[in-house]
């Protein structure tokens, strides 16, 4: 792996500290976790804790006819057995629209759905118990495609079918170009899959209400559906961060919260719940699976005139973050492409699928396979270099969305591509090599004969934070107090470690504004005010925001403290020394002269300020799908190498090679650590990963049938790092753990498609459709001397 770093676009040098903004600080965490000794929430414990297990449906879409406990009731050491009827409260929950029971009492709608609760002395008592409940069901018609649920001939809701229907449209109605090229592009359904399953703990108070252990992105969100639950005010539910080990989405909705909540509180004991790995494909939403159709129209040099889109998502059984979901794939439908004139329909539905709601790149990655094959289909027709093409056609400084808002600069597109462009290719294969070099390894029986490479491109954004209005906000709190030590700095956030290294990040924020070195980062808890989720690529962006605001606030309050007990008349001149020119924590003047240290100003007194931090507003869309819905947008492009043998189908990615603009490096070595395990899932959705589904039913709910790539699946990379600072956001940072999840995929299924001579236009791509004589996708159409017999094709 190589990494280059480019200087800054603009903007100051913040790299003034040791261990402050900019500099590749350790995790604290990591060499915990690389160690195997960190307390994840599998690992929660209390003294005379009880077992919960969920009984689940075996159904995707049935009618209850009745649930008899008696039997589970009776067993050894079980505590507790729950039904609908048991909730205290509301029995629904959901981000967005609340849609979905917390214990079904009527309908199943996917398979896998909660219908009973189970709370016991030991975990095998527990799923004993869990499978002594008999519940009656009455299967009903599935719907499981998207067609069928646009039909409606089946309700999965009663309200109907359709979650989100909305339409983008911007320039000339009427649409026509010399060059047109249509495609239609299908989207499996891929599971965050990370390695640690939902888990987590739950107590009673002393004042009846409830402690909650969780490994949730969203500890606010939790603690607010919760309250409506179990009809309890939110000030008597307390929700602790656990120890999570990995989220992508699969953490933003409630799974198992609710369930070791209503538990405890009906035994007044301790609970714990451990997911299974099939239980949690079950218990987590996942990517929203779909069909995306297209229609590009260019000028007979490569220029876009119009971008026309049909846009048709699957929901699953019940809304989750489904609305913005579309919305982002609509909004990102065209790319970072300047085009003039665009109409996008797009569509998601109920079904009895499992959930689909939250995962990493949100809308943008379905919308980065469609628009970034349809530019190398343009680029087939005209007879272009696909990366000419890209480059004619980039969006620039204040280039504008489909919905009309415009992407301020600096736009870091056109920069991407073309350090992309000026990469080395790596060595060409070795025809005599022993075989660990070929697609599948020694076992290529072929010997490489009809081995042949290709390389791919792919470029994607997405928005970093809320859209469409929502009033986003983190709140953090910055304590400074004197110890035996020295001076420490704690800082308490509600914002969820989810292993994209927040808790770095919070850390070297400090050090930089205060020059203080001993920061502590307090665990997460609803204790303290909301800080959003940690999803959406806005945590370092927001309470990076609100802890630098409250670091702020602090030096305010240490300055005037210098000026009552130094007695110096400006205050405002006063600066904390860190880094190579003076002693940590120093306090010196305007003239760089040391007036006594950080420890000496405090003496016994605690300086303590909490912050709110707020972005820039936005706003919804009208009728046509205008608005200014996005605070930010973050780019990245790559570039794909890969070798496919015609004759096996097996195929091998030599390289891939990622350019990135993060605003700001705060932490350069763990933004490395996004581009490639952003990228790393992206390979999995082009290449190995897909949920199996059969009218509704899952067929591969295990690591042994659902792939995911391992070490060997990863290619060498090289990595390179842009920064072009977002005057709005505080030290110009942008989000960093998406953007290489978006273009990864169509750049490595462009480099299996040239490298193969097939279209590929289902995701993930399978070893058959490599293979000409067994593959039902048509070879790659040459360029045309006549553009316009494609158009009235």
């Amino acid at each position: 792996m190589s990494v280059d770093i480019a200087p800054p676009a603009a903007g100051p040098d913040l790299r003034s500290s040791a261990a402050g903004i900019g500099a590749s600080v350790p995790r604290p965490d990591g060499d915990l976790k690389v160690r195997g000794r960190f307390a994840f929430s599998s690992d929660l414990w209390v003294e005379g804790m009880l077992w919960g297990v969920t009984v689940r449906s075996p159904h995707p879409h049935a009618r209850i006819l009745g649930i008899d406990i008696a039997r589970a009731q009776a067993m050894e050491g079980v505590r507790a057995v729950l039904r609908a009827d048991d909730i205290p409260g509301a029995n629904s929950f959901g981000l967005i629209v609340p849609d979905q029971p917390v214990l079904a009492d009527d309908v199943v709608r996917f398979e896998g759905e909660a219908v009973a609760l189970v709370a016991a002395d030991t975990p095998e008592q527990a799923r004993r118990a869990a499978a002594a409940v008999d519940v009656s069901y009455e299967p009903l018609p599935v719907v499981h495609r998207v067609r069928d649920a646009l039909a409606g001939d089946v309700l999965v809701h009663p309200q109907g079918n359709v979650v989100r229907d909305l339409r983008i449209r911007r320039g000339e109605r009427e649409l026509s170009a010399p060059v047109v090229v249509r495609g239609e592009y299908q989207i499996g359904m891929q599971d965050q899959a990370p390695l640690g399953t939902e888990s987590g703990l739950a107590q009673c108070l002393p004042d009846g209400g409830v402690e909650l252990f969780a490994n949730t992105q969203w500890l606010h969100a939790d603690r607010n559906q919760l309250a409506s639950v179990l009809a309890l005010p939110p000030s008597q539910i307390q929700v602790r961060l656990a120890g999570i080990g990995g989220a992508f989405g699969a953490r933003e909705d409630l799974s198992l919260q609710a369930h070791l909540c209503l538990l405890a509180l009906r035994t007044g004991r301790p609970v714990k719940m451990v997911y299974s790995r099939e239980e949690s494909f079950y218990g987590h939403v996942h990517r929203h699976p779909g069909v995306l159709r297209y229609e590009h129209g260019a000028d007979l040099d490569g220029r876009l005139r119009y971008v026309r889109c049909s846009i048709e998502l699957d929901g699953g059984a019940y809304a989750s973050t489904s609305a913005p979901v579309v919305s982002n794939t609509a909004a990102f439908a065209v790319g970072p492409y300047a085009c003039p004139t665009v109409d996008i329909q797009a569509t998601v539905v109920y079904t009895n699928n499992p959930p689909c709601g939250a995962m990493r790149g949100f809308g943008a990655v379905q919308a980065a396979i469609g628009h970034e094959a349809q530019m190398d289909r343009l680029a087939r027709e005209l007879g272009m270099d696909p990366l000419e093409l890209r480059l004619l056609n980039v969006l620039d400084d204040d280039g504008l969305m489909p919905t009309g808002q415009r992407v301020p600069g600096p736009v870091p597109a056109r920069r991407l591509l073309e350090e992309l462009r000026d990469l080395p290719m790596p060595p060409e294969r070795d025809s005599h090599d022993s075989g660990s070099e070929r697609p599948g390894g020694a076992g290529n029986v072929t010997r490489g004969e009809s081995v042949v490479r290709g390389v791919g491109y792919g470029i994607g954004f997405k928005a970093g934070g809320m859209p469409e209005g929502v009033r986003d906000f983190s709140t953090a709190r910055v304590r400074v107090s004197r110890l035996a030590e020295g001076v420490v700095a704690e800082v308490k956030t509600a914002a969820s470690e989810v292993g994209q290294g927040l808790v770095t990040v919070v850390a070297q924020i400090v050090r930089t504004e205060l020059g203080i070195d001993d920061v502590l980062v307090l665990g997460a808890d609803s204790t303290v005010g909301s800080a959003g989720s940690s999803s959406a690529s806005r945590q370092t962006y927001m309470t990076g925001g609100a802890v630098k605001a409250a670091c702020d606030a602090v030096r305010l309050e240490l300055l005037e403290l210098a000026h009552d007990r130094l007695g110096h008349r400006f205050p405002e001149l006063l600066e904390f020394g860190h880094g190579v020119s003076f002693e940590e924590g120093a306090l010196v003047d305007e003239h760089a002269e040391r007036l006594c240290s950080l420890a000496e100003l405090l003496e016994d007194t605690v300086v303590e300020e909490e912050r709110r931090f707020e972005h820039q507003p936005t706003t919804g869309l009208d009728a046509d799908g205008q608005g200014d819905p996005h605070v930010q947008f973050i780019f990245a492009a790559h570039r794909a190498v890969a070798d496919v043998d015609r004759e096996s189908g097996l195929s091998r990615l030599v390289e891939l090679a990622v350019a990135q603009d993060v605003g700001r490096a705060i932490n350069p070595q763990a933004v490395e650590g996004q581009m490639e395990g952003g990228s790393a899932q992206g390979i999995g959705l082009a290449m190995m990963e897909e949920m199996q589904l059969s009218e509704g039913r899952l067929l591969n709910p295990s690591f042994t049938d659902y792939l995911i790539p391992t070490v060997l699946d990863v290619p060498p990379m090289r990595l390179k790092i842009l920064e072009f600072p977002d005057p709005a956001a505080p030290y110009g940072i942008k989000g960093a753990g998406e953007p290489a999840t978006i273009s990864s995929t169509p750049a490595v299924v462009a480099a299996l498609r040239e490298a193969s001579g097939r279209e590929l236009v289902r995701v993930p791509v399978r070893p058959w459709d490599l293979v000409p004589e067994l593959s039902e996708a048509p070879p790659l159409a040459g360029s045309s001397p006549h553009p316009r017999d494609n158009e009235r094709a």
